[in-house]
């Protein structure tokens, strides 16, 4: 089996394609030949080595995908041979072959092609359970979504406008602003100015929420945005970690709340997991949210694709397709 693995942390060159051995399944698991597998910003930092993602190495990154079932381990009844399945927080699914949890994988129904399900098992399940559970958007929400052209912003927007809620998009350039209009952005600004754009929209009242993966370069901006009693949903830091918060700014400033979710803590139990999958699917069987795959690469090629990633070049989704 083929496989990408990292023998030292570093940069994208780490990365390479290298025989292993074949897999099997265990009790309560199912081998999976893996059709399309996510690249995400985590799978960046764990090759890096950057706490708390890193891990020991060799390792085989990657941690979302998508595939048929090619195995049954004992003690598994919900699923059999050719099922359709896809997954996130599974290590090792940069390969041809993964090992899935039986408790971990999800259905995908008829309808949905695996790739799109690859695409949305982390960054969707996350979009949902920010707008869904973090804070829940009512209609009429003002709400900010940073990198609103981004795998997780694409697929926010447009449940935050199923919600009813009224999108702030930030984005870099024209390009993505584009996309993000398409996904259903109501108004679209740049990261230096969406705090201005806010109290235009809001008529000085300032966002119910704002949805931050950004981090640093936005952290103080957004809770300046804010409306009294509003949220900031600090759910990444892709321009690095926030520094320390003197608490009582929160007060000074209209008893604001901050929050630092992750998905693991929305979809521990299974019917959360699949609850969110279902949802996700329902949605995309129906049209009523659009996944953008921004880029596929072989698994030969995986170190551009977290070269593209890291550097910015892309818009929603990375996929590799190990077959």
């Amino acid at each position: 089996m083929r496989a990408v693995v990292v023998e030292r942390h570093g940069g994208p060159e780490v990365l390479a394609v290298a025989e292993r051995a074949d897999p099997k399944a265990g009790p309560g698991q199912l081998l999976v030949d893996v059709v399309a597998a996510g690249v995400n910003f985590m799978d960046i930092y764990q090759r890096e080595g950057r706490p708390p993602y890193a891990s020991g190495v060799p390792y085989v990154p990657g941690a979302e995908g998508a595939g048929s079932v090619v195995a049954v381990g004992a003690e598994v009844t919900e699923f059999a041979l050719g099922d359709r399945v896809a997954w996130t927080g599974v290590p090792g699914s940069y390969a041809e072959q993964v090992v899935v949890p039986a408790d971990r994988a999800v259905p995908v129904p008829d309808g949905v092609e695996l790739e799109a399900a690859a695409a949305v098992m982390l960054q969707g399940m996350t979009a949902h359970y920010l707008c869904h559970s973090t804070y829940p958007v009512a209609a009429g929400d003002a709400v900010v979504v940073h990198a609103a052209a981004g795998g997780v912003g694409l697929l926010l927007t447009q449940m935050v406008k199923i919600r009813g809620g009224v999108v702030v998009g930030t984005t870099s350039t024209a390009e993505k602003a584009g996309l993000a209009r398409q996904a259903g952005a109501d108004h679209v600004a740049g990261y230096g100015d969406f705090g201005r754009v806010v109290r235009d929209v809001t008529d000085g009242a300032g966002a119910a929420v704002v949805y931050d993966g950004v981090g640093r370069a936005t952290f103080d901006d957004s809770l300046d945005s804010l409306r009294p009693r509003g949220y900031l949903v600090l759910y990444g830091a892709a321009s690095g970690p926030v520094p320390p918060l003197e608490l009582q700014r929160l007060a000074a400033a209209g008893s604001l709340f901050v929050t630092r979710p992750t998905l693991g803590h929305y979809i521990a139990r299974r019917d959360e997991l699949l609850g969110r999958a279902r949802a996700l699917f329902t949605w995309i069987g129906r049209g009523d949210v659009n996944v953008h795959i921004g880029g596929t690469y072989p698994l030969a090629d995986a170190a551009r694709a977290h070269d593209d990633l890291g550097a910015r070049r892309t818009t929603g989704k990375l996929l590799l397709l190990p077959r």
